[in-house]
C-alpha cells in the first residue's frame, strides 16, 4: 500500500497544467473502489493509449481487492497520486468529491467527476475554480447527455411546451448517501437545462421516505423559459421499474420509454434511435463513450460536453427542489411500514 506524503504548510498550487505528449500513454487512476469506480477503471483499461495506474479507497481492504482485480496499485488516499497520474475519475460519495479532487486539479491532473459534481454549491465552486486556475479538463458524469445528443433531441429548433420526466424503481439499498433527487433526478434536471436553456424556477416540490430513511421519492415542477413547464418524478421505493420522458411541442409529441425501449415521435423532425442494433456505441455503452470522450478532450485540450459549470447548474436546481420539498408545508412524511 502506498504511503501518503506529509502535507507541507504554505503549499501554493501550480498554475500551469502538466500535459503529457500526445503520443505518451495517459496514466489514469480511479478514486473510489465501489461498483461504479470499478466500472470506470474497466473503461480506462479498455482504452488504447491509457494506462490504469491505481485505484484509491480509504478502506485498505477495498483498495487492495480492487487493485488485485484490475491489475494496478492500491492507494488509501489521493496524495500518493500526485506526480503519478495524468487523469482521474472521482467515484466517491458526493460529499467527498471536493476533498478528493481539488488538490489534484490544482496540480494539473484532469478529472472526470461523477454526478452530482458535489453535495453543496460551495464545494462545486471549489472544484471548478481549481480546474480553471490550472487549465485542467473537468468533466462531470451526466453521461446521458451523450445519448440525447446522439438522438438529436438537444438540437431541436423549437423548445417544448411541456416536459415530463419519470424515473422509478424498487428499493435496492444503493445511492442512499444522498437524496434520490441528487442520485437520480439530477440526470433529468441536466437534460431539461439542455432542452430549454435559461433559468429554472421551482414551482413546487414534495418528498417522502421509508421509515428510518430520507428523500427516497421526490416530485417537482419547474417553470422554464418561454413558458415551458417541466414535471419531474424520481423514486427508489416504487413497486416496479418505470422510466420515460415525454415532451409536448406545438407540432407534436415525443415519448421515450426506456423500459419498453421505444420512441414515439409525431413531430416533423426525425430522431436517431437509441435502441436496438442501430443504436451505436453512444447508446449501447454511455459510460464507456463518456470516459473515452473525456480522454479525447484531455489529449486535444478540448472543452468536454458536460463541463463543471453544467454540473453546478444541475446541482443548484436540484438543491432548490430539495429546499422547496423541505418547507413546512411539504416536509418529509414517512411511509407506512
Amino acid at each position: 500500500m502506498r504511503d501518503s506524503p506529509v502535507m507541507q504548510m504554505g503549499y501554493v498550487p501550480r498554475k500551469m497544467t502538466r500535459r503529457p505528449p500526445s503520443t505518451a500513454p495517459l496514466r489514469a487512476a480511479v478514486i473510489g473502489a465501489g461498483v461504479f469506480g470499478r466500472f470506470h477503471a474497466a473503461k480506462y483499461k479498455a482504452l488504447p493509449g491509457v494506462e490504469l495506474v491505481g485505484i484509491v479507497d480509504r478502506s485498505e481492504i477495498a483498495a487492495r481487492a480492487a487493485a488485485k482485480e484490475l491489475g494496478c496499485e492500491p492507494y488509501v488516499d489521493t496524495y500518493g497520486l500526485i506526480g503519478e497520474v495524468d487523469i482521474v475519475t472521482c467515484a466517491t460519495p458526493a460529499v467527498a468529491h471536493a476533498a478528493a479532487v481539488v488538490r489534484l486539479l490544482e496540480e494539473g491532473v484532469h478529472a472526470y467527476v461523477e454526478k452530482p459534481i458535489a453535495a453543496s454549491l460551495a464545494e462545486a465552486s471549489r472544484i471548478i475554480a481549481a480546474a480553471e486556475a490550472s487549465g485542467s479538463v473537468l468533466q462531470v458524469g451526466h453521461q446521458e447527455r451523450f445519448v440525447f445528443t446522439h438522438m438529436g433531441l438537444l438540437g431541436r429548433k423549437t423548445p417544448p411546451l411541456r416536459i415530463e420526466c419519470h424515473r422509478a424503481g424498487p428499493w435496492s439499498g444503493r445511492g442512499t448517501d444522498v437524496n434520490v433527487a441528487l442520485d437520480l433526478m439530477v440526470h433529468d434536471i441536466d437534460l431539461v437545462h439542455q432542452i430549454v436553456p435559461g433559468e429554472a424556477v421551482v414551482i413546487g416540490a414534495t418528498t417522502r421516505a421509508r421509515p428510518g430513511s430520507y428523500g427516497d421519492e421526490v416530485s417537482a415542477e419547474l417553470a422554464l423559459a418561454g413558458g415551458c413547464r417541466a414535471r419531474l418524478f424520481a423514486s427508489r421505493i416504487a413497486e416496479a421499474r418505470r422510466r420515460y420522458m415525454k415532451l409536448d411541442y406545438r407540432d407534436g409529441t415525443i415519448l421515450i420509454d426506456f423500459i419498453a425501449r421505444t420512441i414515439e415521435n409525431t413531430t416533423p423532425e426525425p430522431l436517431t434511435s437509441i435502441f436496438g442494433e442501430a443504436a451505436g456505441a453512444v447508446a449501447s455503452d454511455p459510460l464507456g463513450y463518456a470516459v473515452g470522450d473525456f480522454v479525447r478532450c484531455v489529449r486535444e485540450g478540448a472543452t468536454p460536453l458536460v463541463t463543471g459549470r453544467d454540473g453546478r447548474r444541475a446541482l443548484a436546481t436540484t438543491l432548490a427542489i430539495l429546499d422547496a420539498a423541505a418547507s413546512p408545508a411539504t416536509r418529509d412524511e414517512a411511509l407506512a411500514a
